[in-house]
């Protein structure tokens, strides 16, 4: 076990010291998976000579019991809402998007994480983080069609 082992990091070592040009591909991950409610209606934008984007933001909420009673049942409960901004670019799912999702939907995105920066109107450079969507599972109607 120890002689295989060393051989694959004595691999390692010369395929980085190789001067051969080829690419080692690795494997990775960048999943993500969001279930809670749209915070607004979405809006379809496109940048000239792009594809259109189809935008909207989801809450996602984290509750927790604290003070003494935390492995009781009498603490207090406290609740944190994380807003994340969800871009979908497939063009059949970006349409669906753009129709069916809700301000107050409660939906489950699939996709993975993007870290990107802007400019602002000030020129100012921010970075943002947007969930690109590869999937959406609607999972309720809309709460105002329910009242």
């Amino acid at each position: 076990m120890l002689r295989s082992a060393s051989a694959q990091i004595i691999r390692q070592v010369v395929r980085y010291r190789s001067t051969d040009t080829s690419l080692i591909l690795e494997r990775s991950i960048n999943r993500v998976q969001l279930l809670g409610r749209v915070g607004q209606d979405p809006v379809m934008r496109q940048v000239e000579g792009r594809n259109p984007v189809t935008i909207f933001s989801l809450a996602t909420n984290e509750m927790w019991r604290s003070g003494e009673g935390e492995t009781s049942s009498t603490g207090d409960i406290s609740q944190k809402t994380t807003w994340h901004r969800v871009s979908v670019f497939k063009p059949g799912l970006r349409d669906v998007a753009y129709q069916y999702v809700k301000k107050g939907s409660r939906i489950l995105v699939e996709g993975k994480l993007d870290y990107g920066e802007y400019v602002d109107k000030n020129q100012v450079r921010r970075q943002a983080t947007t969930i690109i969507a590869d999937n959406i599972v609607f999972l309720s109607d809309n709460i105002r069609d329910r009242t």
